[in-house]
């Protein structure tokens, strides 16, 4: 880094293999490393694929409530003030299309949609809407199953292709090609899962809109990430992060690897950072 003060200008980091342990905490040297970089003036930033509501445990842990970067970039949500500032959605005719994609390359593949109201837990807007049948591919008790058509009929800020006990990445490469620049596909776990996006909407498109809001320069960023989803942000980053923990793609597309997220990976790239 080659910034007079060296430091960095933002920090990012997604929360699932990264920045929680597998008990889903963030441990007490995590906590206070990222207390440092914060009391340092330096702004610290939540990029996950987990939607506003999922936040909760995340912001208890850390201590205080950070401007998030959600659905994989398509929430920008202000965690203090349980505010979303900005969704990108998928139009209805882009989820009806797509929806009948998979019915021909993934027959049987479940289909969900994730939707965004004004805040985390806006209870006039279904957060969590899936077709019969589906199949979660982590413990979700919120949502609300509805007739395909029903499920389709409204703007969504995410939508998930499951086949439970399928490679996600043979799923993304299915369909990728077939997709092309109508939406953006990745994943955040092999356990069958393909995540569905607005075009060009990414971690790193993102942590753009955060960094402009927060009046900092992206162009100074250090980001964490595990998974396929976090690579667009850490080759947007001066210093891209991969835990030891992560996919293989994730490691060959970062800048260096820390230890696993079982091991406070990235309190100890903070630490190192800022001095300690």
């Amino acid at each position: 880094m080659d910034r007079p003060t060296d430091r960095p200008t933002l920090v990012a980091s997604d929360v699932d293999g990264t920045l929680i342990d597998d008990d889903e905490r963030v441990t007490p040297r995590t906590r206070t490393a990222v207390a440092a970089v914060v009391a340092s003036g330096t702004p610290f930033v939540l990029a996950t694929g987990r939607p506003p509501r999922w936040l909760g445990p995340v912001v208890d842990g850390l201590g205080f409530a950070p401007l998030a970067v959600c659905a994989n970039g398509a929430v920008l949500y202000d965690a203090e003030h349980d505010r979303v500032l900005g969704a990108s959605t998928l139009p209805v005719e882009t989820l009806a299309w797509i929806a009948d994609l998979v019915e021909y390359e993934l027959p049987g593949a479940g289909l969900a949609a994730e939707r965004i109201g004004a805040t985390a837990h806006d209870t006039a807007t279904p957060q969590f809407v899936s077709a019969p049948g589906y199949e979660h591919a982590w413990l979700n008790p919120e949502h609300t199953e509805m007739a395909p058509e029903d499920m389709l009929s409204s703007p969504a800020i995410k939508m998930l292709i499951r086949i439970p006990g399928a490679d996600s990445a043979a799923m993304a490469a299915i369909l990728r090609p077939l997709v092309g620049e109508r939406a953006d596909l990745t994943y955040s776990t092999n356990n069958g899962l393909v995540e569905v996006s607005a075009p060009g909407v990414t971690k790193a498109s993102g942590l753009q809109l955060a960094a402009d809001r927060l009046g900092v320069d992206a162009s100074g960023l250090v980001a964490f990430g595990d998974m396929p989803n976090d690579i667009p942000m850490l080759e947007m980053a001066e210093r891209g992060v991969a835990m030891g923990n992560a996919h293989p793609e994730v490691k060959a597309a970062a800048d260096e690897v820390t230890l696993a997220n079982t091991r406070d990976g990235v309190a100890r790239v903070l630490e190192r950072l800022w001095g300690h």
